[in-house]
This record gives structure tokens, C-alpha cells and sequence, in this order.
């Protein structure tokens, strides 16, 4: 049999109005005997169960921190961008107009400051011609309202029932009475008045007075006149009814009802009234956006930070408290960003590869870009830009929320192939293997048969085999003629295939994916490490993200220090509480001079190569992919190093033959798209940094753009070897280079 609901707690019916009224009366009989409601009426069984009622309520009013909105900041504490579920600004009393204080008490609670917490007069009053008409009338004070709404704002965040008007109980009007005469024991009539502006609804996500009047005013609310602040007083009552902008005939009828209630109470004078009255509404619109679409710049890297928060155990156990946390926490957030770094980036980003679709043969690719910048020695990440706009509610065309810059589980995609930018690890692998950049190698092998063996020491038998599908793996040069012997500083300064992979086929290809895991280099898509048993990573094979590629190019201008990439520099919350963060993580990975011989080929690469009109130091290297979809410069001076990317972010297609921006491509290498890219924008920042000379090499000196081969150095043959044969993924693609 179904539960019926008993008419003694159903209000709607006669009987149960009587009910409440004498449980009700019986309260306030309990309450205090200063409340002075005539006990007349009331009966002593119904006091009884009234004072028994009373005594399983709670007499603490427990607080929950106030929702408050998280602010982004740049490094120098300029705001990026702020997230909020409610738009609240906490401000002092005294930081409170006079007029707003004397709008609120005169049309919510004239008596505030003569009851203690329950008005009985107000009371009786609402309570019989609730019992005795059909219309309902409120008897809350301002107290027992900011009971209210601190029990509300207690319930949110406790994911309980709401106590909201319209769906109160008995007993959750009953609690909110003992609670409004308990906290006006605890607290003065200012602390109350303070505490209930900065709690209050005004209107949508505009909670407090601060904030509505710094949206509906666009100024403090310190700076409220007479006619405003009667308009945001009479909000309180219906928000979404009396809000001006749905409702300006409503709000500013409700405006002069308050106004008139001001007169009543000799706040005002009735000149001050009539001048008031007289007046519109003066509105003066300003919504603070929410999230990241809203920053002006750095929106890429505000998602970034986003993620980064929301992926961290540091601020939640899961990732739903971490977001409420975010949201009405009040953070702090202070990044690693550079505002004059970020904005110069996204302009080179979006001049010298504006965003551009191209038809490639029936698909329709899209031409991205970005720029990167991390700090070497420190790991502090001072911008991250590319040429598209940020916009998570129109995917599509040029809006994307797909972040160039980082790996895929923090926004970005499966990255892009390396190509040669990969390369300088294996040569610096090759000095740590006991060889010098001056020995000879034998690049006219371009030919590893299907039963060559590489070494690999972390691989079955210490050799990894090649398993294709066809004869041989054949290694391609992008420049003609230079299937020869050359010195190794030569073959990488002109980034020569068979002269990288000659070199790897010498070492032990598991040194170099030990060194490119050391310089946190790893699979963008899958976060899994470079797997040694597909040779075809040392000509740029593996997909990898901008930053992580800046952060291990960091490394050569840093003598051989990896420091992990971070943008949270501190994040406090409002009661000035730090949470922990990732601190600067660096770790000695490559010893000084080998880092420094190495740097030797690379200083020429970008000097000569690449920005010739820079005039401080700097050091770097290009990349290109086999099919020409992506082109890279990653390069450094002693106090920033940026990764340059432009390709075609939905597919491998090539970019030859394409127009971006105001330029056709016929040929497309790294050094005439993402180069002049990155000379732009580090020519015009670097100088904001250190830009010194690097360590120096103490060995032996040569010049990188000639071939010729150093007395007493090593040369360094191809030979065959055989063995067992694991998987080969001949699907790889080789690079080829600019």
C-alpha cells in the first residue's frame, strides 16, 4: 500500500497551515523570552513538541567557504583569464556604499538592527496571512537570509538537498530560526550585513554585491549612488524576475518600490528621492567572462594550465573535486607565462603561417603552426602559441581546441614527426659512445639488407634486426651527391641521412633511447618511450609534441641539464594557503662538453642556416618529414629555447605545391617555413633573456661545412651483421632534410 502523506505536515491543506502556525509560534516561545511573540495562543503540549522539535536541531551554523572565481595569472601577476560557477568578489563593509547598506535593510528588514534574529512581529504577521488567505507572505530577516544561503552554499558543495525557496520544510524553516538567533549571538549586525551582500544571488552567476555592481554598473560597490543601489537591492527578491536587462519595466518599478521604502525610513530625503526617482537605470553592462575562450591571448596555454590542474592529485582526489575546486575555490593561479613573449608568439605564429585549408586531392587539410618557448634551467614554459583561435563552442575551420603544442593526453594531438630534428641525439649518443664529431663516417651506404643487424644491448642477443617486407631498407638524402664519407659534424650541419643512420648503425641504438628518454623525449599520442627495435626513430620516425622537443633542446643550452617543462609557478587559495606544485625539476643528463661539441655543429646550423641577422648566440637544428607535412626549427640561445612547427595538423599530406599565406611552396623544408618563423620571433624576444655564449668545446676545432676529414680521426665502415630477425615495422617513415 502506498505511503500517504499526512495532512498535519501538508501545508497546502487548512489543517496543516494550523499546524505550522502553532509549531511555528511554539518555536519562537522556545527561541527567547525577549522574542515577546504572544504565548497565548499557544498550547502546552504543542510548546512541548515545539521545544522537543527545537532540541534535535543543530544550534552551529557551519560555513563553507564561499564560492569564489580561480584567477590566471602571467609570471608578473596580469590576469589571463578567471573561472567561476558563481561571479563573486568578497569585499569589507566598508568597502560598501552607505546607500546600498540602507537599500537592503529599508526593503528586506527595516527592523534589523532592533530584533535578534527573528522578527515576532514580522513573524505573526506573515504566519496568519499565511494560514488565513491564499497568498503567501515572507517574515525572513536579513539574518535568517544569510542563514539561508550559507546552509545553501554548504548543501552545493556537500552535493545535499537545497534548501531554496520554494522548497522549504517546516523543519528546514525551524532550523534556519534557531540558527539566525544563534549567529546574531556569535556575530555583530555589521559582520551579518557584510556577510550576507557577499553571499547574496543578484542575478544568473552574479553573487554579491561587488560583482553586480561591477556588471550592471561597471564600477565598485563603494561607488553606488541612491538609484543603484535600490535597483540591486530589489533584485534579492526575484533575480531572473527583476533583472534589468531581461525585465527593464520590472526592475525599475521594483527600483522605486525600494526607493520609497528608503524614504519611509529617513535614509534618504525626498529630494534625494525625487531625483532618484525621476532617474533610468543608468546600466552599464560588463560580464566577466569565464574560462579560457575569454583571454585576450594565451587562451592555448590557459587550457594547458587547466589541464594541468585538473589532472593533478595536488587539487582533489578526482577529477570532479578538482574542477569544483577551480571553480569556486578562489585559486590564485600564478604561471610560468611571459604576456610579451606569448603576444609576440602569436603574432609570428599567425603572419608567417597564417591558418590556410588546402585541397589534397579530395581531403581537405589545414595548414597549423606554433611556437613554443620553454627557459633552460628552469623548465618554466614562457609561451605557447599557434595560428588558430581557441574556441570550444564552434569546432571547425580555423576554431579548433586542439593544442599544437602538447602531447594528447593534455589537449594535443597524436604530434607530429620529428624528421630530423631528431637527429643531433644520435650524434650526441655517438660522442658519449667514446667517438668525436670529427671521425669519418662512411655515408655512402644506403642500403641496410633485410638481415642487417643493429646493435642494442636492451634488445633479445643484444642485436635488433630488421624485418620488412622487402629486400632491403633503403635511406634516402634529400641533397644529391652526398652519398660519401664524411666527417660527422658534416653530416649533421647538412643533415644527411645516410651519415645519422650510419652512426646509429655503429652505436648502440638502445644508448640513443636512452639518452632521448633522459631529455624526456616520447611518444606524443601514447606517452610510451621510443622504441629501439624501430631503427627508423633516428631520422625523426616517432611523433613528438612541440614542448616536449623545446624542453630536450633546452638541454644543449643548458650544458647537458633536463629540466621537466612546468607552467605553475604558485597557486594559493583565499586564505593564502599554497598547494604543492611541481617545483624546478632538472637533472644533470649529458655531460658539459659532450653537450658542448655537439653545439658546435648546431650554433653553425642556425647561424648560418637559418638567421643569419641575429647577432647573439644562438644554436639549433631543422626538421623536415618524409612527406613534407611537417617542418620544424628548434633552437636556443642561453636563456630561452623555442620549437618552431608549421605542417598540415589533419594528415600526412604534403604542404609542396600550396599557398600559405601569401607564399606558394614549391619545395618545403623546415629551414624556409618554420626557420624564418622562428627567427622573427626570437629575434625579437631573446634579448628580454640571457643570450651568452655557450660553454665552449675544448677539443679539437673544425668547421661543419666542410667535409674534409681531421687528422688521426677515426673513420667509421658499415659492415654487415646477421642474426635473428624481431619485428620490423616497415611502415616507419625516414625523414628526409633541408
Amino acid at each position: 500500500m502506498a505511503n500517504r502523506k499526512s495532512p498535519f505536515f501538508d501545508t497546502a491543506t487548512t489543517l496543516g497551515k494550523i499546524v505550522a502556525f502553532l509549531g511555528v509560534s511554539a518555536l519562537c516561545g522556545v527561541l527567547a523570552a525577549g522574542l515577546m511573540l504572544p504565548m497565548a495562543a499557544v498550547g502546552g503540549a504543542t510548546a512541548t513538541a515545539g521545544g522537543d522539535m527545537l532540541d534535535q536541531l543543530p544550534a552551529e551554523l557551519k560555513e563553507e567557504p564561499l564560492s569564489v572565481p580561480s584567477r590566471v595569472l602571467d609570471k608578473d601577476g596580469n590576469l589571463l583569464a578567471t573561472f567561476y560557477a558563481e561571479n563573486r568578489v568578497p569585499v569589507s563593509l566598508d568597502k560598501i556604499s552607505q546607500n546600498m547598506q540602507d537599500a537592503i535593510i529599508s526593503i528586506e528588514d527595516e527592523r534589523f538592527y532592533e530584533h535578534s534574529g527573528v522578527d515576532p512581529r514580522g513573524l505573526t504577521r506573515a504566519v496568519i496571512n499565511n494560514v488565513t488567505s491564499d497568498s503567501t507572505q515572507g517574515a525572513s530577516t536579513l539574518t535568517q537570509q544569510y542563514v539561508n544561503n550559507v546552509l545553501v552554499n554548504a548543501q552545493y558543495l556537500n552535493n545535499e538537498r537545497t534548501t531554496i525557496s520554494g522548497t522549504k520544510t517546516v523543519a528546514d524553516k525551524l532550523r534556519e530560526m534557531k540558527l539566525a538567533v544563534a549567529v546574531e549571538k556569535e556575530m555583530s549586525k555589521e559582520e551579518i550585513l557584510e556577510g550576507y551582500l557577499n553571499i547574496v544571488l543578484f542575478s544568473g552567476r552574479v553573487y554579491g554585491v561587488e560583482a553586480a555592481a561591477r556588471y550592471f554598473f561597471n564600477k565598485n560597490a563603494a561607488d553606488l549612488n541612491i538609484q543603484e543601489s535600490a535597483m540591486l537591492a530589489g533584485m534579492v527578491q526575484s533575480p531572473n524576475g527583476y533583472n534589468p536587462e531581461n525585465n527593464p519595466e520590472g526592475a525599475l518599478k521594483r527600483r522605486n518600490i525600494v526607493l520609497g521604502a528608503m524614504l519611509d525610513n529617513q535614509v534618504i530625503t525626498q529630494a534625494e528621492y525625487d531625483e532618484a526617482v525621476d532617474s533610468d537605470l543608468g546600466l552599464d553592462i560588463t560580464p566577466l567572462q569565464s574560462g579560457c575562450m575569454s583571454a585576450d591571448y594565451g587562451n592555448y596555454f590557459c587550457d594547458y594550465v587547466k589541464g594541468t590542474i585538473l589532472n593533478s592529485e595536488a587539487f582533489g582526489p578526482d577529477y570532479e573535486s578538482r574542477e569544483r575546486l577551480l571553480a569556486r575555490g578562489g585559486l590564485q593561479i600564478t604561471t610560468t607565462l611571459d604576456s610579451t613573449l606569448q603576444k609576440e608568439a602569436e603574432r609570428a605564429a599567425r603572419e608567417h603561417a597564417p591558418y590556410t585549408e588546402i585541397d589534397s586531392g579530395g581531403h581537405t587539410d589545414a595548414v597549423g603552426a606554433s611556437l613554443v618557448t620553454v627557459e633552460p634551467g628552469t623548465g618554466n614554459v614562457r609561451a605557447m602559441a599557434q595560428n588558430t583561435n581557441f574556441d570550444p563552442a564552434a569546432e571547425g575551420d580555423q576554431n579548433t581546441t586542439l593544442n599544437f603544442s602538447v602531447d594528447k593526453p593534455l589537449g594535443g594531438s597524436n604530434g607530429f614527426q620529428a624528421g630530423s630534428t631528431m637527429k643531433p641525439f644520435t650524434f650526441l649518443s655517438w660522442i658519449e659512445s667514446g667517438h668525436s664529431m670529427t671521425d669519418t663516417l662512411d655515408a655512402r651506404t644506403n642500403t641496410y639488407p633485410k638481415m642487417a643487424q643493429f646493435q642494442g644491448s636492451c634488445a633479445k642477443d643484444g642485436t635488433i634486426p630488421l624485418r620488412i617486407d622487402r629486400p632491403a631498407w633503403t635511406v634516402r638524402n634529400a641533397i644529391a651527391g652526398m652519398n660519401k664519407p664524411m666527417r660527422a659534424d658534416y653530416g649533421l650541419y647538412w643533415s644527411i641521412n645516410t651519415a645519422t643512420v650510419a652512426a646509429a648503425y655503429a652505436q648502440d641504438l638502445c644508448g640513443i633511447t636512452d639518452l632521448v628518454g633522459r631529455v624526456g623525449i616520447h611518444n606524443a599520442g601514447t606517452g610510451e618511450p621510443i622504441n629501439p627495435l624501430n631503427p627508423a626513430f633516428v631520422l625523426g620516425a616517432e611523433e613528438v609534441s612541440p614542448l616536449m622537443m623545446a624542453s630536450a633542446y633546452a638541454t644543449f643550452a643548458d650544458d647537458g641539464n633536463y629540466c621537466e617543462p612546468r607552467v605553475l609557478a604558485e597557486v594559493k587559495d583565499t586564505r593564502g594557503n599554497s598547494y604543492q606544485i611541481p617545483p624546478v625539476n632538472c637533472e644533470k643528463v649529458a655531460d658539459t662538453q659532450d653537450v658542448a661539441e655537439l653545439n658546435n655543429t648546431l650554433k653553425a646550423i642556425a647561424s648560418e642556416r637559418i638567421a643569419q641577422d641575429i647577432t647573439f648566440p644562438i644554436a639549433g637544428k631543422t626538421g623536415t618529414n618524409n612527406t613534407s607535412s611537417s617542418t620544424w626549427f628548434i633552437g636556443s640561445t642561453t636563456g630561452l629555447t623555442t620549437a618552431s612547427w608549421v605542417g598540415n595538423f589533419r594528415d600526412l599530406h604534403t604542404l609542396e605545391g600550396h599557398t600559405i599565406g601569401d607564399v606558394t611552396y614549391d619545395d618545403v623544408w623546415g629551414s624556409i617555413i618554420a626557420g624564418p618563423m622562428w627567427a622573427d620571433y626570437m629575434g625579437t624576444v631573446a634579448e628580454n633573456y640571457e643570450t651568452n655564449e655557450f660553454t665552449p668545446y675544448d677539443g679539437p676545432a673544425s668547421d661543419p661545412r666542410t667535409m674534409g676529414s681531421r687528422e688521426g680521426g677515426e673513420t667509421i665502415t658499415v659492415e654487415g651483421r646477421g642474426g635473428p630477425q624481431p619485428y620490423y615495422d616497415p611502415s616507419a617513415v625516414v625523414s628526409t632534410e633541408d
